[in-house]
């Protein structure tokens, strides 16, 4: 999905000064995030955005709202009239216009065994899973990750190979969906192409970076990578997702030791 020209540019390294990113509400059918609350009769603040009304509960900020409900953290507070503090209220009924367009095309971050050549892929030679580390391990560092916990989580996804693609569609050694690589794409700024190492890196350590930071917990944000955010926040970690995470930490921990990964 290509950027709206009308959208402001995330700013931040982590999270978007204006949105705490653009996190997509749409998930929550699949259970990827929390479901959004009754849309206000349809209404609609231009042709790229639904108007959703909600009643504000204890915890609740504009920008985990923004969070919650994918939208921008600036739009919310004009749109409301929040002010500089952007200060909420516990039972206040607020609009929150969620971004159309960066809804479309998502679905549940679980998936199937990572076994699949890709269709295509534009690299003209797959990359080794040396190179997979390092890509990953630098990516990571850059979004303020510890680079060891995102090697683990593409290794226990691919193996470090990005030459795969799960029975459900996620591509590469992060197994990024196409949906979410097209929410990345609004923290990029621009297209990303997830058959390519780069782009599959900065998306799926964005993503498990944005989890790490809405959780505040690594085994929760890793638990959110696998199972949904919105899962996560409603019912705590699956049974099916206990044994990925104490997968992914005990990879973790060989990689911290200096060890193989497996």
């Amino acid at each position: 999905m290509h950027r709206s020209h009308a959208m402001p540019r995330p700013t931040s390294r982590l999270v978007p000064r204006l949105a705490t990113g653009l996190v997509g509400a749409a998930l929550a059918a699949s259970g990827v995030l929390a479901a959004p609350a009754q849309a206000a009769d349809g209404a609609a603040d231009g042709a790229d955005r639904r108007i959703v009304e909600h009643r504000v509960r204890a915890g609740e900020t504009a920008t985990s709202l923004a969070v919650r409900f994918h939208a921008w953290t600036d739009e919310l507070v004009a749109r409301n009239h929040l002010g500089r503090h952007a200060a909420l209220q516990v039972g206040q009924v607020i609009e929150i216009p969620v971004v159309v367009s960066a809804t479309r095309g998502h679905h549940h971050r679980h998936h199937g065994p990572a076994t699949q050549p890709p269709a295509a892929s534009p690299d003209p030679v797959v990359p080794g899973r040396e190179r997979v580390r390092r890509v990953v391990a630098r990516t990571a560092v850059r979004q303020g990750l510890d680079p060891q916990l995102a090697l683990a989580v593409a290794w226990q996804e691919s193996g470090w190979r990005m030459g795969v693609r799960s029975d459900a569609g996620a591509i590469g050694a992060l197994q990024v969906l196409p949906g979410t690589g097209r929410w990345m794409e609004l923290y990029a700024g621009r297209p990303l192409d997830l058959r390519t190492l780069a782009d599959n890196a900065y998306a799926g350590t964005r993503l498990l970076a944005l989890l790490q930071d809405e959780t505040s917990s690594t085994r929760r944000a890793v638990a959110a990578y696998y199972q949904g955010l919105g899962a996560v926040r409603r019912h705590g970690l699956f049974d099916e997702s206990r044994p990925y995470v104490r997968s992914v930490l005990a990879i973790r921990g060989n990689l911290e030791a200096g060890r193989p990964p497996a």
